[in-house]
């Protein structure tokens, strides 16, 4: 049976690219996804959901969730790896829904009707989920388990020196999460950075001439150009979709379960995470830490499962 999986995000290219992987994997069914504000603001991450799915056509169209921004972002972003509209520049048509939801909303009513069987993905900043939690806690006791990409349990982070983006982007929410009464694995960047992709990629994609070919080609020759340009770097990271890969092969991880905090006031350290590693601290929270990856079985799944993507959208 299919792992009932909601996608909270903020898409961002590795985000769309997790989108395409679950959308058609046969071992996920995507409910729900939620955008939050991050890599661009929250009604462009929405716009950016619904003229995936709008371009992608899936088999099964899952209800969105439209984020707002947090009361205390920072005036940082990605656009400059991601590009102005956050994918690549592919500039999706608006599109409209009526009876649009809200993010909090739709994480509450998605596990309220089937407790106990939804993972919630997070692969964005934790806003949406942690105000979920605030407005109906009872949820906190029904999520079958919350999976979070994210964080630098090194406190080695990629927007600042001691904090990952996503944690740097809204620490209270993130803290909130974590200290909730909910199963949690944090996948961090120290884990998703092991997991990278050389342009011999846009060879292994499925076709300009297939629908999801025809989105993964622009995306990912921009997010080459922009690591390049950008960190001077010729290979780039899918944080994102590890996350998909971590709940369709999670024997390719191996974690282990601490303490963690995430620092929210630090002029220095703001969305620092930080592990509780004594030896004889006795006040655990119970994070399983995903601690290493089998890199080369996780990069054939992320392009394995895109190519089954390309077969499933058919011609463009």
């Amino acid at each position: 049976m299919a792992r009932k999986v909601l996608i909270d995000c903020d898409p961002g290219i590795d985000d769309a690219v997790a989108l395409i992987l679950a959308l058609f994997d046969p071992r996920l069914e995507v409910v729900a996804i939620t955008t939050c504000s991050g890599t661009v603001e929250s009604d462009r991450c929405t716009q950016n959901v619904l003229g995936l799915l709008e371009r992608l056509d899936p088999p099964r169209i899952p209800r969105v969730g439209a984020g707002t921004d947090p009361e205390d972002a920072p005036v940082s972003d990605n656009r400059f790896l991601h590009g102005a509209d956050g994918v690549g520049n592919l500039g999706f048509s608006p599109v409209q829904r009526q009876h649009q939801v809200s993010s909090e909303k739709l994480i509450v009513e998605t596990i309220k009707s089937d407790p106990d069987d939804v993972t919630i993905l997070c692969l964005g900043p934790l806003t949406g989920v942690a105000r979920a939690f605030q407005r109906d806690p009872s949820i906190m006791e029904l999520v079958d388990k919350v999976v979070v990409v994210g964080g630098s349990v090194d406190c080695i982070g990629d927007v600042t020196p001691a904090a990952e983006f996503n944690m740097h982007f809204d620490p209270s929410s993130a803290s909130s999460v974590f200290r909730s009464h909910t199963t949690k694995t944090l996948i961090p960047l120290e884990i998703t950075n092991q997991v990278t992709f050389d342009l011999n990629l846009l060879n292994q994609i499925p076709p300009k001439q297939s629908r999801a070919g025809d989105m993964l080609h622009p995306m990912l020759s921009h997010l080459f150009r922009s690591y390049r340009q950008n960190r001077a770097q010729e290979t780039i990271a899918l944080q994102a979709a590890i996350g998909i890969a971590y709940l369709v092969e999670p024997m390719l991880f191996q974690s282990e379960e601490r303490g963690l905090e995430v620092e929210e006031l630090g002029e220095l350290t703001r969305g620092a995470t930080i592990v509780d590693r004594r030896a004889f601290a006795t006040h655990q929270r119970g994070v399983e830490i995903v601690t290493s990856v089998d890199a080369d079985a996780v990069r054939d799944c992320v392009i394995n499962g895109l190519r089954f993507a390309g077969q499933e959208t058919g011609g463009a």
